[in-house]
């Protein structure tokens, strides 16, 4: 899904998307594979912000939570006031949590007053899916084995999402 976001991203104009993944609670091995890790200094650098986790029990991962709370020092600065976030999400299930997965990731980003980014049901695969895809973020059916291959409207929502970030930090001026 980010991979999708990212191209959402860099469809608008000189707009570049920044994957970073947070490193699993106690992993003393951070290995080298994979995406670099967040950094509160990557938090400080963007000009909008799109956080993505698994669904856990309705909820985001204990490892997004982990790195969310240790931005504590942001939120007294107010490094991130005023720009644009969104969030992502995937579930095994249809019925797995992903809408209060992503309503539980909106709290943080508007503790840190960043403004928040859905997708409009003006996008027609917001109408349309069967599967992921909801107005608090783009979201994915995976399948209890996680094999469930992207819908079409689950792509478009993801790309959407990107594009709505990038162009309101442009806008913005973030």
């Amino acid at each position: 899904m980010a991979r999708l976001i990212a191209r959402g991203v860099a469809s608008q104009g000189d707009c570049e998307a920044v994957v970073r993944r947070v490193p699993d609670l106690g992993d003393t091995n951070l290995s080298d594979s994979g995406d670099p890790f967040a950094s509160l200094e990557d938090l400080t650098e963007c000009d909008g912000l799109i956080l993505g986790s698994p669904t856990r029990f309705g909820n985001m991962s204990h490892r997004l939570k982990a790195f969310v709370d240790s931005t504590s020092s942001l939120w007294l600065s107010g490094t991130l006031v005023g720009k644009p976030a969104a969030v992502f999400t995937s579930s095994s299930s249809m019925h797995g949590g992903q809408e209060s997965t992503l309503l539980s990731m909106h709290v943080p980003l508007l503790h840190h007053g960043m403004l928040i980014v859905g997708l409009p049901f003006t996008l027609d695969a917001v109408k349309k899916t069967v599967s992921g895809g909801t107005p608090y973020g783009a979201s994915h059916v995976a399948g209890p084995q996680n094999t469930n291959e992207f819908t079409d409207e689950e792509k478009t929502l993801c790309k959407a999402l990107g594009a709505r970030i990038a162009s309101l930090a442009q806008k913005l001026g973030k």
